[in-house]
């Protein structure tokens, strides 16, 4: 996010998920997972195999970056981010894609300048910042229309998610967490409404542990960002600071977690369940 480097250049090629896998599927495990198990038919690796591959399949164009292996890019002294998305600048952006996606990661005493670009969403997942001379806390949100040079600041230290887009039509809108509250939105599930428009929205839900979310299909990019706990996409367990993107046109089987979470969402604001 420096001057002259905008948000928008192309990503490093993301790690799939599978990466994570492969060990349990060379030796020594492999023949163990071959062997003969008595009374199941088949072969336990083939089976294995077969849940791989239907896997892999559903989640294709998928992009998930854990936060342990996501790098760290310094920005200025005592500033660091971390990607977690650039859409690549050579197409349209899909709808509900984002422009681009980071944390920026702020020590005691250190600010940081962000040039004019797209409509610009701030949530702060950890400490407190001042953006564009908003005093953030834990869980606040700060969206600021197009064109918008910014500048933020942090006395104690920040982690502050940071989403550029190319959203028609945002105007300036702070929502403050001990303000905002939690209204029900499903049995164990409550949801936040940061902002809406055009059929997509950025949210936080807060979840009970054992709580799921029936199968469902995205209208837009459906982005999520675990700001706490952990949750199953699927066959990918998301972590704290883990992000996954699901482009528009793919859905999720699986939503569900065992220990209750608090994540950051931006897709459609009405789920399409099937």
């Amino acid at each position: 996010m420096k001057e002259g480097n905008a948000m928008t250049t192309m990503p490093n090629s993301p790690e799939h998920d599978d990466n994570d896998m492969s060990p349990l599927l060379s030796e020594p495990f492999a023949q163990a997972w071959a062997a003969p198990a008595p009374g199941l038919p088949g072969r336990l690796g083939e089976r294995l195999g077969t849940r791989l591959a239907q896997s892999l399949k559903a989640e294709q164009g998928m992009v998930t970056v854990r936060r342990r292996k996501a790098g760290a890019e310094p920005l200025a002294e005592g500033v660091q981010q971390r990607w977690l998305y650039r859409a690549p600048p050579e197409r349209a952006l899909r709808p509900g894609e984002p422009r681009a996606a980071s944390v920026v990661e702020l020590q005691a005493g250190t600010t940081l300048e962000l040039p004019a670009g797209g409509p610009r969403e701030f949530l702060v997942l950890r400490g407190s910042a001042a953006v564009d001379g908003e005093s953030l806390g834990l869980r606040d949100f700060l969206l600021l229309p197009a064109g918008n040079p910014t500048r933020l600041a942090s006395l104690d230290g920040a982690h502050v998610f940071v989403r550029e887009s190319e959203a028609q039509g945002v105007e300036r809108l702070l929502v403050l967490d001990r303000q905002a509250g939690w209204p029900d939105f499903a049995p164990g599930i409550r949801r936040r409404v940061l902002w809406t428009g055009g059929g997509q929205a950025s949210l936080l839900y807060q979840t009970d542990p054992g709580a799921s979310v029936p199968n469902h299909s995205h209208g837009h990019d459906e982005e999520c960002l675990m700001v706490q706990g952990e949750l199953f996409l699927d066959d990918v367990l998301l972590q704290q600071g883990d992000y996954q993107l699901a482009p528009a046109g793919t859905g999720h089987r699986i939503t569900e977690t065992d220990t209750g979470v608090i994540l950051y969402a931006h897709g459609d604001l009405d789920l399409q369940f099937f």
